[in-house]
């Protein structure tokens, strides 16, 4: 299990992911919600492993959502790190 990250990065991720909900609500079912909850979960807690599953599974069921991510400025510096990480 990764070592537990600060909170204040739990909170930036928070806030990142709540701006993008708001954005794409009226397009949200319950499976994008909750695809797109786990990705938070995954990279608030810095879970490789995870978060490497869940955004593999979001861009397979869900492209337009993961597109909408990847847009973010915040959400996009966090993939690229696990990026080059070895995601």
């Amino acid at each position: 299990m990764p070592e537990k990250p600060p909170a204040d990065h739990a909170e930036r991720v928070q806030a990142s992911f709540d701006a993008i909900q708001a954005k794409v609500a009226s397009k949200l079912d319950a499976a994008s919600r909750d695809a797109i909850e786990k990705v938070r979960i995954a990279t608030a807690e810095r879970d490789r492993e995870a978060l490497r599953a869940h955004v593999a599974a979001l861009k397979e069921r869900h492209g337009w959502l993961y597109k909408e991510l990847a847009a973010h400025p915040q959400i996009a510096t966090w993939l690229d790190e696990l990026a080059l990480l070895g995601f």
